[in-house]
């Protein structure tokens, strides 16, 4: 295979790494591993973005390749590179392709992750290890107790670096960073540079180079992406259309909750449909189990939430958004696990009539080109399900046995062969694993923002921002130094401590669906934004976009929760947490909770939050 436009020469790489490439039919260079061995960039701090499935991880391979090769040269023992990821399956498939890319180069590569036995984990690195890969909540705990020597470490990697830090590990990982040397090298990869990452690259990387396989928000052409417009009330009736038009691809179905998730996946299971789910909340060796099968074709649909979906490294046919996604960079990561390495890949959203406008917005927001498309109908799952049914007839190449010939020409002695064979295509499961599902045709045409509709109204802050609104999740938790926003004039008169929410902030809140909750942790005891950010991630097991405002008081905090994840987020906050055993978090009932303007107040710049009275700070 002669290399593209987008790919060089394999001779680029280095001697022991093409040969392991070369050893797995490798025959050239993607653009971002291409980008990586250019001389320009020895010895530089890297932040490296491009498709998922464009080679990354081998990218990332080639980065730290000098270093390891300049500390085996001096005589160093001991780890020399730390790979930082944000799930134990994107761990293990980070240590699995190093591990084939450095065999030549007698490097060992060690994966150190939650849920795993630590004693397991101690004996390997005492084995020795020269790169460690692993998440951020066990790094630490490997590296605060001396297992993990850092002294020689000189290259960090923090790897889908975004999704880290929505899922709260702020602390975790700059506790890792603190621990090793200060002239290591800091390579940084997300699928997308939000704010929040580039105030992480400016206190942690030293002159860094970006580093673009493609560039940053670039669509992947691999990937068709089609919205459908629906009944709210139809959403699983579509979905099984969807998947009866092609019941044999893999394909991956987000959803927001587990609770949903294995609802979801129970339904499909008892139609017929190889299903499963993929959820936060599993057993490590019953996750394992549920990827292997997806693996290996025994699971054809799997339905997962976002936080449990990173990692997976399978071919996916298709992508559907079950659940729309919460901002722009969500459905870039959701739609990032098709249409890789070249292979061609759907990405479905579907939508409630109510949706057009914010799924219009993510699209633009995520640079695609989306075709809005009418929902198979019932007729039309048919006659695809009808033509499978003949080319897998005429295709097929075993040829009956005696005792199938006797028995068609006993029958055909009885019956009309027409009439024969539609008794045996009238047996059940033999036209399809379920029936169909009767749709409701909805115009899917997208209308056009309206400057006084609920989301049109804030295109011009979209604009000005090019960052989500609030109800799409937190603005990002570093120092910032673009000055004051101006988001124009408001008419909601003079803020006091009056009435607790102004008419139009009010209904904006009920609007974006946000829940209050109380927590007995204020800034008397440390609070501040940033770290209750963090616990409330970890408690209840949700990302940094399902948290809305948070008010900051002298011994209690208030906070919300996206509505959708609001009872899944109570169950999981009402079980005791061993780490945090006097924090309690509770529903705030029948209190109206302020909204108010962004701020940016000295909690932000990491200072003090205000103390004394009863006015709250506010994280914005």
């Amino acid at each position: 295979m002669k290399p593209s436009e987008d790919e060089s020469s394999l001779e680029l790489a280095p001697p022991k790494l093409r040969e392991a490439m070369e050893a797995k039919g490798f025959t050239s260079l993607t653009q971002v591993q291409s980008a990586v061995v250019d001389p320009t960039v020895a010895g530089r701090d890297l932040r490296i973005s491009s498709q998922t499935g464009s080679g990354k991880t081998i990218a990332l391979g080639i980065a730290l390749c000098a270093e390891l090769e300049a500390t085996r040269e001096e005589g160093i023992i001991g780890p020399r590179a730390l790979v930082i990821a944000p799930t134990r399956e994107l761990a293990a498939q980070v240590q699995k392709e190093l591990s084939w890319l450095y065999e030549p180069s007698g490097y060992h590569v060690v994966a150190v992750t939650g849920g795993t036995s630590f004693g397991g984990e101690l004996r390997s690195l005492r084995r020795g290890a020269d790169v460690v890969v692993g998440t951020p909540g066990r790094m630490l705990d490997h590296l605060e107790k001396g297992t993990i020597d850092p002294r020689a470490i000189t290259a960090v990697v923090l790897d889908e670096a975004d999704q880290m830090l929505d899922l709260g590990f702020r602390d975790e990982l700059e506790g890792i960073l603190k621990k090793v040397p200060d002239n290591r090298r800091t390579h940084l990869c997300s699928a997308t540079f939000s704010r929040d990452i580039i105030d992480l690259s400016r206190r942690y990387q030293k002159d860094a180079l970006a580093v673009q396989g493609t560039r940053l928000g670039e669509a992947n052409v691999d990937i068709a992406h089609i919205i459908h417009v629906i009944a709210p009330s139809q959403r699983d009736d579509v979905l099984v259309n969807l998947l009866l038009l092609a019941p044999d691809e893999a394909t991956l179905v987000f959803v927001r909750t587990r609770v949903d998730g294995a609802d979801l996946a129970s339904q499909l299971s008892q139609l017929g449909f190889a299903a499963a789910s993929l959820t936060g909340d599993m057993e490590q060796r019953d996750r394992t189990r549920t990827l292997e099968a997806f693996r290996n074709g025994n699971v054809k649909v799997l339905v997962a939430t976002d936080v449990a979906a990173r990692g997976i490294d399978t071919d996916v046919s298709r992508v559907i958004h079950a659940d729309p996604p919460s901002d722009p960079d969500v459905y870039t990561h959701r739609s990032g696990r098709t249409g890789r390495a070249g292979r061609k890949g759907q990405s479905i959203l579907i939508v409630p009539p109510q949706g057009r406008e914010l799924a219009t917005r993510i699209m633009r927001r995520a640079r695609v080109e989306a075709t809005w498309a009418k929902v198979p109908s019932e007729d039309e799952v048919l006659e695809a399900v009808d033509a499978r049914l003949v080319a897998s007839l005429l295709a097929a190449e075993t040829k009956p046995d005696a005792r199938s010939i006797k028995l068609a020409g006993q029958l055909l002695e009885t019956l009309d062969p027409q009439d024969l064979i539609a008794r045996l295509l009238a047996r059940p499961g033999s036209s399809g694993i379920c029936a169909p599902r009767k749709i409701a045709v909805l115009d899917p045409t997208p209308r056009p923002s309206s400057p006084t509709s609920r989301y049109g109204a804030r295109e011009g802050r979209f604009a000005r921002d090019d960052r989500p609104t609030r109800h799409d999740g937190p603005r990002n938790d570093g120092p910032r130094n673009d000055g004051p926003r101006n988001d124009g004039p408001r008419n909601d008169g003079p803020r006091n401590d009056g009435p607790p929410m102004m008419r139009r902030e009010r209904k904006a809140a009920n609007d974006y669906g946000f829940v209050p909750f109380r927590i007995n942790w204020g800034d008397f005891k440390g609070a501040d934004p940033r770290r209750l950010l963090a616990m409330v991630c970890r408690r209840g097991n949700v990302r940094g976009a399902d948290v809305g405002a948070i008010q900051i008081g002298t011994t209690e905090s208030i906070f919300e929760i996206a509505s959708a994840r609001a009872d899944e987020f109570a169950r999981a906050v009402s079980r005791p947490d061993p780490r945090d055993p006097g924090v309690r978090i509770e529903p705030l009932v029948g209190a109206t909770f302020e909204r108010p303007r962004r701020t940016f107040g000295p909690d932000r710049d990491g200072g003090a939050p205000p103390r004394g009275g009863d006015r709250p700070a506010t994280r914005r």
